[in-house]
């Protein structure tokens, strides 16, 4: 059985991953499974995350990535929305990434978005506060090898989703 393709969307909070996402499910010739850092952090007890949020943070992304592996290990693509960051909980986080995926088909692309267009995103979102994604920015993994980069501030989520379609299974 081929593995499936592991896609990982990389990029700060309200760069546009998960509406990206959504354009991908929307795709009818290709189908995908999401995991997402979102949603595998309410898998741990609010109380836990007050008391030592990085900590279980960076659990259940390990976690989440071998989730990835084995949906991909059983022949079904996936969608990673997510970021790389290089906190100490966690280092190296980008290599662990690689390790617990090598045997993997795994692409990673670049969710760009200008800071000051994240930033009023966040403001509009309500459920971000307003400096989020200047504060990811700063400890995101650096170095990252990437296969494409689609910028949100010039392209619609639909058409992010062509460009990642057309460059990885084209």
């Amino acid at each position: 059985m081929d593995k499936g393709r592991i896609i990982f969307l990389n990029g700060v909070t309200s760069s546009g991953k998960t509406t990206i996402v959504e354009a991908l499910q929307e795709q009818r010739d290709i189908f995908f499974y999401v995991v997402a850092n979102d949603l595998f952090q309410e898998m741990v007890g609010e109380q836990y995350l007050q008391e030592d949020y990085w900590k279980y943070l960076s659990e259940v992304i390990i976690m989440m990535y071998h989730t990835a592996k084995l949906y991909s290990d059983m022949g079904k693509n996936v969608l990673i929305d997510g970021i790389l960051v290089e906190r100490e909980e966690i280092k190296p986080h980008y290599q662990k990434l690689l390790e617990i995926l090598k045997d993997n088909p795994l692409d990673i692309v670049e969710i760009y978005c200008p800071l000051d267009i994240c930033r009023q995103r966040n403001i509009e979102r309500g459920d971000r506060y307003e400096s989020q994604s200047e504060e990811q920015s700063e400890i995101m993994s650096k170095d990252i090898s990437y296969t494409l980069s689609v910028d949100t501030s010039k392209n619609t989520p639909e058409e992010c989703a062509k460009q990642i379609i057309d460059r990885i299974f084209k």
